[in-house]
């Protein structure tokens, strides 16, 4: 099994749709993956994810099921000094590193103050939906690994955010999302992609082949945003 999880073009928050770059990201993100033999498209119920789905959508004569647990995964948190954050991972690299607990797959979640908000049964609402749809393509979540049951080759398109990307992720390779989310970018409309790998029959893990791939904004001649990125230099 192949899955795409891909980012929505360049947002426009406060109206949650695109700017007119998004929206140029997303006609030459249409014309990489309309092409391809997709089993399934899944789509974000926001209006950003949305909106670059659509183009593809259309491109491809096809139509996607919109789930509620693909939206960006930003539940609020509050910190010890007051700060309000809408999304639980943007803290400032002195605070969460010095939490170890941050790097445990087991104990990321039991920090306080994502504990407080109930961030762990957040994640593990949204990890259980994204298991049950895996287990409708053949692929059962048994511990840390994938029972395989129907093998297959299948590609799934996923059009998401970042934060719920990560998110994912970190339910795929058993690791802390904290590590995913403060260490990785990936960039409007990119592409990462997920293999499943079966080493011995019956076992499946996944690895990334790419991740935040952006080749269809080169070969356009588009510079990629740098919406989520902090580029301050002092």
């Amino acid at each position: 099994m192949r899955i795409l999880l891909i980012r929505h073009g360049e947002p426009d928050y406060e109206e949650d749709g695109l700017t007119e770059k998004g929206k140029r990201e997303a006609a030459f993100l249409a014309g990489r993956i309309a092409p391809m033999q997709v089993k399934d498209y899944y789509v974000s119920p926001l209006g950003r994810a949305m909106e670059t789905a659509e183009a593809t959508l259309q491109k491809a004569g096809r139509k996607a099921q919109v789930c509620p647990w693909l939206r960006e995964f930003d539940v609020p948190i509050v910190e010890d000094n007051g700060v309000k954050r809408p999304v639980p991972w943007n803290w400032m690299p002195q605070k969460w590193l010095s939490d170890p607990r941050f790097f445990s797959a087991e104990h990321w979640s039991e920090n306080e103050v994502l504990e407080k908000v109930g961030v762990g049964p957040a994640y593990e609402k949204v990890v259980s939906a994204f298991d049950k749809l895996l287990s409708e393509h053949g692929y059962r979540r048994e511990g840390n690994y994938y029972r395989v049951e129907q093998a297959n080759t299948d590609t799934l398109v996923f059009f998401t955010h970042f934060g719920l990307s990560c998110v994912l992720m970190s339910h795929l390779f058993n690791c802390s999302p904290m590590v995913l989310w403060h260490s990785l970018i990936m960039a409007p409309s990119s592409i990462t992609t997920l293999y499943t790998e079966e080493r011995e029959k019956g076992i499946a893990v996944f690895r990334a082949a790419a991740i935040g791939d952006i080749s269809h904004l080169y070969i356009n001649g588009e510079e990629p945003s740098p919406a989520g990125r902090f580029q301050e230099v002092y």
